[in-house]
């Protein structure tokens, strides 16, 4: 049982040397230019999402909307989102896997919760997940990965 928490940790903690973060992202096929157009897409929809939302306890009048209210709300940020990057000539398309990927991971972390910690969670791991300049650990890099790989199927 130690040995598997010990494991555990060095996937979500441990620093991978910088070497093996290049070559990791070489055997993915992954760019450092597209890490970063993607990491922008996933911090505007992160921005369109907590600025124009009306529903939980986040501010001082609490209103409660239903899940449907809260799919069409992600909906509604969503084509925003789009719409914005096409002006910059980024096409993204409009349904998929990534979009479901968001989909849920807003479900769990934004929309179902009424803690204003997880807003400041959310923008953590944003920050985190996509900044260059930091050692990755082996769960930061197969999150990357995952995000990394769902959008370049799905932006052009």
């Amino acid at each position: 049982m130690k040995h598997s928490m010990e494991n555990f940790f060095n996937w979500i903690m441990k620093p991978i040397p910088e070497e093996e973060v290049e070559i990791w992202f070489n055997v993915n096929n992954m760019h450092f230019e597209k890490i970063e157009l993607f990491g922008d897409i996933f911090k505007t929809l992160d921005f369109l999402i907590k600025s124009t939302y009306l529903g939980g306890g986040r501010g001082e009048t609490v209103i409660y909307l239903t899940e449907e209210n809260n799919l069409s709300h992600f909906d509604w940020c969503w084509l925003k989102l789009i719409d914005n990057f096409v002006k910059e000539k980024i096409y993204i398309e409009k349904s998929g896997e990534h979009k479901d990927y968001f989909l849920d991971f807003y479900k769990e972390s934004f929309y179902s919760s009424t803690d204003n910690q997880n807003n400041n969670d959310i923008n953590a791991f944003l920050n985190n997940i996509f900044d260059l300049d930091k050692p990755f650990s082996k769960s930061d890099l197969e999150i990357l990965t995952q995000i990394y790989k769902l959008l370049d199927k799905n932006v052009s």
